[in-house]
């Protein structure tokens, strides 16, 4: 897999399929593999898909010294120019809807539409996650194997009868978590990232057109996010997916790229 020089950074990167640019942002600790790859291979037919690891995981260096979501904004719209892309959707998942959000503030010029799926705006406004999920969050992973750590993570973004009834699935998701290198103290130095992000009053400025997609069982970023999200952002669309927690497209997958192309068009 290539990599490019971003700021103070190598950032490792794929490019699937051709057409008009959009950028995908994962979530915390993981990377680029976690991507499920029906949803890339649906994706890539009809735009020019760029995913990539997140500073301090998968194969993208990991640096010395705090890490914040503006510093992790700057990373992307470095990768973007790096790779020569002025303007693009932007698609960010979980602590990624967050980078996406830093990014449409500060580089509206380089957002055409925003997709958040599973995030927050921070603050004060955001809604926890359920304590046992906020726990783990905070430190129960230190001292976790990292077989252990990738199933706890599989508890906190699939439904119980979804992981009951696709073990295969869940069995190849635990395989790729566990393909997503982050030391712990890189681990904690994303997560104190989110912690202190903060987008809620600037979000009544924006003017990006922004789809919000939340599921309703999610515990680890609860769906009045999402309410909260849509009441901010000036003419955002919110669907609250009624079978999913989380991790939405496995639950629903063809809700989810229906939802996705219709505003996309």
């Amino acid at each position: 897999m290539p990599k490019i020089k971003v700021n103070d950074i190598s950032i490792n990167y794929e490019i699937h399929g051709d057409g008009y640019p959009l950028i995908m942002i994962t979530g915390v600790s993981i990377c680029l593999k976690v991507w499920d790859k029906p949803l890339i291979d649906a994706l890539s037919k009809r735009f020019k898909v760029i995913i990539f690891d997140n500073r301090g995981s998968g194969q993208t260096d990991i640096p010395e010294g705090e890490y914040s979501i503006k510093m992790m904004a700057d990373d992307t719209v470095g990768l973007m120019d790096a790779l020569s892309i002025d303007r693009s959707h932007m698609f960010g998942f979980s602590m990624g809807g967050m980078i996406a959000q830093e990014v449409a503030l500060n580089y509206p010029e380089k957002v055409e539409k925003l997709i958040l799926w599973g995030a927050a705006c921070g603050g004060r406004k955001t809604v926890p996650p359920d304590l046992a999920a906020y726990k783990l969050i905070i430190g129960a992973v230190e001292g976790l194997t990292p077989e252990r750590m990738a199933k706890a993570t599989i508890s906190l973004v699939f439904t119980k009868d979804f992981i009951k009834n696709n073990p295969e699935y869940i069995d190849d998701k635990i395989q790729r978590i566990l393909k997503c290198r982050i030391p712990y103290n890189s681990y904690v130095r994303q997560v104190k990232a989110m912690f202190n992000f903060n987008s809620c009053r600037k979000l009544k400025k924006m003017e990006t057109p922004t789809l919000i997609m939340q599921g309703k069982y999610d515990i680890l970023v609860p769906p009045q996010n999402g309410e909260i999200l849509a009441e901010l952002i000036s003419g955002a669309k919110l669907i609250i997916f009624k079978n999913s927690a989380h991790a939405i497209y496995p639950h629903e997958p063809e809700l989810f790229i229906r939802s996705l192309f219709e505003f996309l068009e």
